[in-house]
């Protein structure tokens, strides 16, 4: 059974938005998750700002002194993308299935040859 949606935030970027709603529609996801997914939406938000900050600036700035420094946006978006990244994988939305709500994180393996169960076999 998948969610019924309702709208997106409006703070969501609209393309943002738009990915917002096909994972809620796509999958059914319990509340837990509807909230780790808000969370990785605005992580990719504040990374594609950082992006575009930099677009415009640079990857350096002026500082003191006449002296060059990194751009402080070089460290947002590597943040950003690094807390995009791991909630995707909380989410397991990469998973051709959807992840039964049973089953636990700590069972789930992206190495080669899948699912272990808790006794360390096959699933």
């Amino acid at each position: 059974m998948k969610n019924s949606t309702s709208k997106p935030p409006a703070h969501l970027r609209p393309d943002t938005r738009a990915w917002w709603l096909s994972v809620h529609r796509d999958y059914d996801l319990g509340e837990h998750h509807a909230r780790l997914l808000l969370l990785a939406c605005e992580a990719w938000d504040r990374c594609c700002e950082a992006r575009e900050i930099m677009a415009k600036d640079g990857i350096v700035i002026g500082g003191r002194e006449a002296a060059v420094r990194p751009h402080p946006c070089i460290a947002i978006e590597r943040d950003s993308r690094l807390a995009f990244a791991r909630l995707i994988a909380q989410l397991s939305l990469d998973e051709e299935m959807p992840v039964e709500a049973s089953v636990r994180a700590a069972q789930r393996s992206n190495r080669l040859g899948g699912w272990k169960a808790s006794n360390g076999q096959a699933a």
